[in-house]
């Protein structure tokens, strides 16, 4: 159980605070299978005609020493009996943002460790292991071969280059060519070059033999503190070759599918970090993805994928791939120019513009000056709201006219309570329109505000920038801050307090008492209101397990609005309002719209099918 601390206390303090402020200016008298291994299904890759390298000599095959291995290994693996022996070791190549560890049984890559980050328990953060992931090419020298069977002869080039051999003989051998590379500064970077070369294969591989599957599995591990959070973030995504759209299996549930297009790359994508396979000439049709929900373990997803790749019999012949192992960091994916930032779910058409042009820019503008991401957030906060403070002014300024008219609309009311509530209606609206009064005013400048709400709700879980920082009581921004552990887990709550929660959700129905408290308390608009005051309390149970960050933001939104309102307050004489609507109603009525002739007529055919109901 989590004890009180100075930070905590600092939270009651602050809600004790906004119930303060409200009651003293605002208030009025009330007028997602059990666990099972991946499964894949043959696919097809590129076949590019060519025509065999022509020879003038007879080829010189490898011989098989039959005094080291056994006639069982021959007969199973024929050329290559002598690679299915062997002692497993362990080869690394690393810069100064992954250290890649390279087994030689298989020659696959078996651990990627971010140097720069740690998991949510302060480990070292490695985005896969030897035990949770395989990497196997499968094709036939007449002998069914799996790679990840048989044992590779390592050779270190340089400290960033390593070379993993399965050997025939010292003529015949499948390579795989691992090269750490550089960016376009000459920064370390996180793309690792990898080539799979066939070197004097040509002969060996029967001629009818076109491509060949290579196979890609792994278990994401729990890296983040809400395993919840980090499901809703995991899965497979690809990009189509055609159109250079980005394409997903469901995150929701478990998935498979078969793709019949070409695709440039495949990634494993967790919360923060990614795993993606690129093709640099694409993968043929078809591939086969598999997403399944790990329920039960320490894992998130199990997710896999198999590819089939070409084989054109060439003297030499070499497959260019390349890894990207790192962070979800939308600027660096950006810069590589292959739609990869598109891992990062910022949200669709308008919200995802938002994000993109407006809100990371500032958000990496103020980083440059502060190191404190709370109060980059409260910033940024402020901001947000300035630049949208004419239409809050103008929300306001709606409903303070709502509030002068209130006496009127609620003498109408009760004269008709009981008997005629669409005559009730029409009465309500004959006043606005005399008055000239929208009353829809207050809502529609709130519908510029709403690409700003929802592109916040995307932008801050998705933010790597906000993974384990800190602020008050919130020891991980990017994720649930709690101030309580109760023991026990409440069905749509969660197990904790979170205390940024609580003051988000206490301000909001404070903010929706002052805008519902000029509402009319019958008719449809009573039913508004009271879903007004429902919401709140549903965001409650999920914004308790959502990231820190984005329950603080809207509860610093909230208190600015009470701030703004508070001087608009002030500033704005209810007096003069009244005035003016009345000199409105003395005025010649304008011409009716044809909506609202059109609105009329609906109502009185409405009328008239009641009335013959009765």
């Amino acid at each position: 159980m989590k004890q009180y601390d100075k930070n905590s206390l600092i939270g009651f303090v602050l809600m004790a605070l906004i119930l303060i402020v409200f009651n003293t200016f605002f208030f009025t008298e009330p007028e997602i299978p059990q666990e099972q291994a991946p499964s894949t299904v043959p696919t097809e890759a590129i076949v590019t005609e060519q025509k065999l390298s022509e020879t003038t000599t007879t080829p010189t095959l490898p011989e098989i020493n039959e005094s080291i291995v056994s006639e069982e290994l021959v007969k199973t693996y024929g050329i290559f009996a002598t690679a299915a022996t062997g002692i497993e070791g362990e080869q690394v190549i690393e810069n100064e943002k992954l250290k890649i560890t390279i087994a030689n049984k298989g020659g696959r890559i078996t651990s990627v460790i971010l140097k720069e980050y740690q998991t949510y328990d302060s480990l070292a953060l490695d985005l896969f292991d030897a035990d949770s992931s395989s990497f196997n090419l499968q094709f036939t020298t007449g002998h069914n071969i799996n790679t990840a069977d048989l044992y590779f002869v390592g050779t270190e080039i340089d400290n960033h280059t390593l070379s993993m051999k399965l050997m025939a003989d010292n003529s015949h051998y499948v390579e795989y060519l691992y090269t750490l590379t550089e960016d376009t500064n000459g920064d370390d970077d996180y793309l690792i070059d990898f080539d799979i070369n066939f070197v004097g294969m040509e002969n060996i591989i029967p001629s009818g033999v076109n491509y060949m599957n290579l196979e890609w599995q792994m278990k994401t591990p729990q890296t983040e503190k809400s395993k919840t959070n980090q499901d809703m973030y995991t899965g497979i995504q690809y990009q189509y070759s055609s159109d250079k759209e980005v394409d997903y299996l469901s995150f929701t549930s478990t998935d498979e599918d078969e793709i019949n297009a070409r695709l440039n790359w495949v990634a494993f994508k967790q919360q923060f970090f990614s795993a993606i396979f690129i093709a640099k000439d694409g993968f043929d049709k078809p591939t086969n993805l598999t997403s399944i929900k790990n329920e039960g373990s320490n894992f998130i997803k199990d997710l896999a994928a198999k590819f089939e790749l070409p084989y054109n019999h060439n003297r030499d012949e070499k497959l260019s791939f390349q890894f990207y192992f790192g962070p979800n960091h939308y600027k660096t994916l950006k810069s590589y120019n292959s739609e990869f930032e598109e891992l990062v779910p910022l949200g669709w058409g308008i919200f995802g513009w938002v994000n993109q042009y407006i809100i990371i820019n500032l958000f990496d503008f103020l980083s440059k000056y502060f190191s404190s991401y709370g109060l980059i957030i409260l910033l940024l906060t402020l901001i947000i709201k300035i630049g949208l403070a004419p239409f809050t002014y103008k929300a306001y300024l709606s409903q303070a006219k709502m509030k002068v008219l209130k006496p009127e609309i609620d003498k109408i009311n009760e004269k008709l309570k009981g008997k005629d509530a669409m005559k009730a209606q029409q009465e309500t609206m004959g006043l606005y329109r005399k008055a000239g009064v929208n009353p829809m005013g207050g809502c529609l400048p709130m519908l510029f505000q709403f690409p700003i709400l929802i592109a916040m709700f995307r932008f801050f879980p998705a933010s790597i920038e906000l993974r384990q920082e800190s602020f008050l009581w919130a020891d991980d921004l990017s994720s649930y801050d709690s101030i309580y552990e109760l023991g026990f887990n409440i069905p749509f709550y969660g197990d904790h307090i979170s205390l940024f929660t609580l003051l988000m959700t206490i301000s909001t129905l404070m903010y929706t008492h002052m805008n519902s408290s000029n509402m009319p308390a019958t008719g449809p608009m009573a039913q508004m209101k009271w879903m007004m005051y429902l919401m709140p309390i549903m965001f409650l149970g999920f914004f308790n397990n959502y990231a820190a960050g984005l329950s603080y933001y809207y509860f610093l939104a909230n208190m600015f609005t009470f701030t703004q309102q508070y001087f608009m307050k002030r500033f704005i004489d209810e007096d003069a309002i009244l005035a003016q609507l009345e000199a409105n109603k003395k005025k010649p009525a304008k011409p009716k719209s044809k909506f609202q002739k059109k609105l009329e007529e609906m109502q009185k055919k409405q009328e008239q099918q009641m009335k013959k109901r009765k």
